[in-house]
């Protein structure tokens, strides 16, 4: 595997030579020859088609004008829209599951991905309008206002009329970083609301670099399975639809985590650049500072001596230390400070696939039509918290267990407790840890959930815009359908193979 230099502590870093661009160009034609690579291309270019449709598009969009004028701002355009997104996503599931056996072994990583991510490049925001809450944040900054204090619709006008509207009246609840790089893009953008969106597209993109970079060697280095890591993660439909597609700052989180604990792992006595790596990621967004502790451990055995430990607990008190400094230095560079933390419920204000926040929303409609509202608001409202405090006793029994001998599994597992007990889950959320199950090394079973879990949030997506574009959710259960028989015949072809292998 040459993917990983054996000989040196740190990747080289050197500009491409002629020699290196040919093998690039070898590289992205050996995938191309794949006929899944040419599927998986297929499926994001009809999710781009299927994204011009008025589920995802606001009102002040520029995709409006050519849509209007080709006659398909119909009815029977927003079903053929739906339709395409849920092709779109079973062939990528189709296309993601075929791909297994021979990539980075055959065809590289990098390679699939950025073929199957070329279509999304221009596209407007794919199953979410976050990034457009990312320019108008950056608009308010703009204009001298804190995002922290001032919601968007303080300013009306286009860059507000482009947020969901649940959004628009709610404190941004990103890092100072994050809200700083979305100004640096809407002054990019030349000013201009849809072009400021697109552009949220490139810190993105840099996330994504970073993690299909730097994963698959960070799992080689810990001794995980880098196949497993360079398929389950590097080009999982689910990071290209909503890293790349979908925008989302939580790419260019984890990717600053992952080269964190890269650098930790190859370099244990360089913890504290790992540190301030962390610090940055969570001026991205917050919860990357749980990473501060794990990388203080990475990369050193553990032994049951009183120096041992004390060595061990005194890394990661420094690690904290140092992260938490340069968060707080970034937050007061950029004159934004800690407002955040008024933001804290924000996420967990609407319903999401979080478990506990569907649980609360069942009990207070029952309560609802018992007559007693105000009982099923606090209920809602206490499981929540309930969940919160869950989530942290877990972490904390992980911090203790699971971090001394496995700090990345320790991190995997706790990002995943604190998405799924969280106030709000999204697909994006379980990317946290999900990138980083491979490097756990999972049984299969928990690799046939994860799989699992990753193809039906994908038929949710799809089923959710069939909604969203009042087409009904006929298409999207058929999708869901489609990918559920996808996702048995996955299985058992897996099955088949594993007994086969001597």
């Amino acid at each position: 595997m040459n993917e990983v230099d054996q000989k040196s502590a740190v990747p080289h870093l050197r500009p491409p030579t002629p020699e290196t661009l040919r093998r690039y160009w070898h590289d992205i034609v050996t995938a191309w020859r794949v006929p899944a690579v040419k599927r998986g291309l297929l499926a994001t270019t009809l999710l781009f088609l299927g994204s011009l449709t008025p589920a995802y598009l606001p009102q002040n969009s520029p995709w409006w004008a050519p849509i209007r004028a080709l006659g398909w701002d119909t009815w029977p355009a927003k079903v053929l829209g739906t339709a395409m997104v849920v092709a779109a996503v079973v062939l990528l599931v189709d296309a993601w599951f075929r791909l297994r056996p021979g990539l980075y072994l055959d065809f590289k990583h990098w390679a699939v991905g950025l073929i199957w991510s070329l279509p999304l490049l221009l596209a407007p925001p794919i199953f979410s309008h976050d990034a457009y809450s990312y320019a108008a944040q950056g608009w308010l900054l703009h204009n001298g206002l804190n995002p922290y204090e001032t919601p968007v619709s303080v300013l009306p006008g286009a860059f507000a009329d482009q947020v969901a509207w649940v959004w628009r009246y709610t404190p941004a609840p990103y890092g100072p970083l994050s809200l700083q790089i979305s100004h640096l893009m809407v002054v990019l953008g030349g000013l201009n609301p849809y072009y400021s969106t697109l552009l949220m597209r490139i810190p993105a993109l840099i996330g994504v670099v970073l993690i299909v970079y730097f994963l698959p060697r960070l799992a080689a280095r810990i001794g995980a399975d880098v196949q497993l890591a360079a398929w389950f993660s590097t080009i999982n439909p689910l990071l290209i639809i909503d890293l790349v597609g979908g925008m989302h700052n939580d790419g260019l989180m984890i990717g600053l985590i992952i080269v964190a604990l890269y650098i930790a792992q190859v370099r244990p006595e360089w913890f504290w650049l790992a540190a301030i790596v962390v610090g940055v990621a969570a001026a991205i967004k917050q919860p990357a500072l749980l990473a501060a502790y794990p990388v203080a451990l990475v990369g050193l055995p553990w032994r049951w001596n009183t120096a041992h430990v004390l060595n061990k607990l005194g890394r990661a008190a420094v690690s904290s230390v140092i992260a938490v400094a340069t968060f707080v230095a970034i937050s007061l560079a950029t004159g934004l400070n800690f407002g955040w933390i008024n933001a804290l419920d924000v996420p967990g204000r609407v319903v999401t696939l979080a478990p506990l926040s569907l649980i609360g929303e069942g009990i207070r409609l029952l309560c609802v039509a018992a007559g007693r509202p105000e009982l099923g608001t606090q209920i809602a409202g206490g499981l929540l918290v309930a969940g919160v405090v869950a989530s942290a006793l877990i972490v904390a029994y992980l911090a203790v267990t699971v971090a001394r001998r496995r700090p990345v599994t320790f991190l995997s597992w706790s990002y995943l407790v604190i998405a799924l007990l969280g106030p709000a889950m999204h697909s994006w959320y379980l990317l946290w840890g999900g990138l980083l199950l491979p490097l756990t090394r999972p049984t299969e079973r928990v690799q046939r959930i994860a799989v699992g879990v990753t193809s039906v949030l994908l038929g949710y997506g799809a089923g959710n815009l069939a909604w969203r574009n009042d087409t009904g959710i006929a298409l999207g259960l058929a999708g869901l359908a489609l990918i559920i028989t996808l996702l048995v015949r996955y299985f058992d072809e897996h099955r088949k193979a594993a007994k086969e292998t001597p």
